[in-house]
């Protein structure tokens, strides 16, 4: 999946939901930032975010598989150097994390059981910003997860997806000292909330 998300994101860059995360990140102001993000996979987003100025950005996601297909892209874009990355479980973690001036939770929550604990993780590092894309709450996406989920479960795959109220993401941040700036329902799927201390 490493591989095959790195060769995606050289071939056609960000899809649709990480271009608006990231042009509504970079119109805030990203100059200096240093970035945190969960779930980070290749690190296209941070590489996105280094470009448009950021300083740094540490990347902690699950498997340690995306690590050496991240490392290439970095390599490739002369960002060697300004990522760091962590293998682990986020919210377990947070209390060891660093604190940043962006947070970003790209397709990260749906993949947690509880994405309230998430957000308020995430929220609890942000200096500044905090940016989350989640499934929009519709009808058809929810029975897409519950279709996904069986498939998995047959499989014998311990994961599981989840479609979480946003309003509960949103109170999750709000609990942390952040405001909405902005929520964008635009995507046929995906929706963007983002917070600002």
């Amino acid at each position: 999946m490493a591989r095959r998300d790195a060769r995606r994101y050289r071939r056609k860059g960000l899809d649709l939901a990480a271009r608006r995360l990231v042009r509504a990140l970079v119109e805030r102001g990203v100059d200096g930032a240093r970035v945190l993000e969960g779930g980070g996979g290749v690190g296209a987003i941070e590489i996105e975010l280094l470009e448009a100025g950021a300083a740094e950005a540490v990347n902690v996601e699950l498997s340690s598989a995306y690590e050496d297909e991240a490392a290439a892209l970095l390599r490739e874009r002369g960002l060697e150097g300004r990522v760091e990355f962590r293998t682990g479980d986020f919210v377990m973690d947070a209390p060891s994390l660093p604190q940043a001036d962006v947070v970003v939770l790209h397709r990260a929550v749906c993949c947690y059981p509880d994405g309230v604990r998430f957000v308020r993780a995430a929220a609890g590092r942000a200096t500044r910003l905090l940016a989350v894309t989640v499934p929009r709450e519709r009808l058809f996406i929810r029975a897409g997860f519950r279709a996904i989920n069986l498939f998995l479960r047959v499989r014998g795959c311990g994961f599981r997806a989840f479609v979480h109220p946003l309003s509960e993401l949103v109170d999750a941040a709000g609990a942390e000292g952040m405001r909405p700036v902005r929520v964008d329902g635009k995507g046929l799927v995906w929706q963007l909330a983002l917070f600002e201390r």
